[in-house]
């Protein structure tokens, strides 16, 4: 048994907390009661364990003794136990007998002793867990196992998709974006995955250069020094990758490429704005899911409440342990046109509608025109005010900050950020 790198604590679950990506390894749990199965269970299948490897079987500590005289153990091992202390240590010992030094032992128990905790992290437990346990709580003490202590928060990755193409899904990323790195002094990356007619470029007025294309076809090499070469700077704190642009050349894009390429960015930027094209593939669903939140964009209409409802109806269903995706109304109030009420619109999806955009042909149009945000043009209008607390909701924040909550800034550690592009 091994002990962790850093002292573990006995932490009660949060809400939705930002979790790294659980590694490529194996573990397997042995539990003492259905309950606690059932929580690594639901564990085992959430996104952030997609990587790993999970055999789960009662049993708890003995069992796991009597499989392991036979076969090596894996890098994680999960054993509960309903015992005394005394028993639990008894049945550890003999653990240890069969336990490989390179893995990671987790123990549940069923008593919150101060005493028990110190003992087992003294004989190199990782960590002791007091159930019942929630799943989250599971992911995020595994996820806490192959952590470094010293690196930098995760990034946060925001997706925003389109119900259907023309309703805005870019505009408002890019708006949000801006507002991130102005508004909340957050060094925020945009990545654009629309490779071909991606619009990022045109709204911040900038000649993108398309390096996005050099990290998807060597995912391989792809690591923080890489991206920072690729990244067209927007502003102090605003970074772009995008596609080249153009029909010209066909694009091949690998789900865990765009994987690889996140997990670059996630682990030195506090914000990700991911703009998401409106199309259907493999790599479009395992980006969705695999974000930390989801934003789907729709105008008051028929076609895009269908397909809004069917994205919505499968990121719930994909991520049962992630807040639900926030639903954006664009264009609303269009002259003449008739349209689904608001109320309407989030009753068929069963959620409430996070923002309500006014239809602005001028505001938009000259934004659009001058490669300008919205809160540049017109910072006051009902546009302006509507993503402005979107913002405000998907930041999490109360109000806007003067500094980024990362400690350690992104262009400290990527000085080529600075470069003049």
């Amino acid at each position: 048994m091994n002990s962790a790198s850093q002292a573990p604590t006995m932490q009660q679950h949060s809400d939705n907390p930002l979790v790294a990506l659980v590694p490529r390894i194996n573990i397997h749990a042995f539990c003492d009661n259905q309950q606690t199965a059932e929580a690594m269970q639901a564990a085992a299948i959430d996104r952030r364990m997609s990587r790993a490897h999970v055999t789960i079987q009662l049993g708890g500590i003995m069992a796991a003794v009597q499989v392991f005289q036979s076969q090596p153990t894996p890098n994680v091992l999960i054993v509960e136990s309903h015992g005394s202390r005394d028993v639990i240590l008894a049945e550890l010992a003999q653990l240890a007998s069969v336990c490989q030094p390179n893995t990671k032992v987790v123990v549940v128990g069923h008593l919150n002793d101060v005493i028990l905790y110190r003992e087992l992290i003294r004989q190199g437990v990782s960590e002791y867990l007091v159930a019942p346990l929630h799943q989250m709580q599971v992911i995020e003490t595994i996820a806490n196992l192959y952590n470094d202590p010293k690196a930098a928060p995760v990034g946060r990755i925001v997706a925003f998709v389109g119900a259907k193409g023309g309703v805005g899904s870019s505009t408002i990323a890019h708006n949000f974006a801006w507002q991130m790195s102005k508004r909340y002094a957050t060094d925020t990356v945009i990545t654009d995955l629309d490779l071909a007619f991606g619009t990022a470029g045109l709204n911040f007025n900038q000649d993108a250069a398309g390096g996005i294309i050099d990290a998807l076809g060597q995912p391989d090499r792809i690591d923080a020094t890489l991206i920072d070469r690729l990244l067209t700077k927007l502003g102090d704190k605003l970074s772009l990758l995008s596609g080249p642009g153009g029909v010209d050349r066909d694009f091949n894009i690998e789900a865990h490429a765009v994987e690889t390429i996140l997990g670059a960015i996630r682990g030195s930027v506090p914000c990700i704005v991911v703009d998401v094209p409106n199309m259907w593939a493999p790599w479009i669903k395992y980006t969705l899911v695999h974000s930390d939140q989801v934003v789907i964009t729709a105008t008051p209409e028929l076609a895009s409440l269908r397909n809004a409802k069917s994205i919505f109806d499968m990121l719930k269903l994909a991520r049962p342990n992630d807040t639900m995706p926030k639903i954006v109304l664009n264009q609303v109030g269009v002259a003449k046109r008739p349209e689904i009420p608001a109320a309407e619109f989030g009753k068929a999806l069963g959620t409430e509608i996070s923002a309500i955009i006014p239809y602005d042909a001028q505001t938009f149009g000259t934004a659009q025109s001058n490669g300008q945000m919205i809160f540049e043009v017109a910072p006051k209008s009902k546009a302006a005010e509507a993503m402005a607390r979107l913002a405000q909701l998907l930041s999490g924040a109360e109000k806007p900050i003067k500094a980024s909550k990362f400690s350690l800034p992104i262009f400290d550690k990527l000085p080529l950020l600075r470069k003049k592009q």
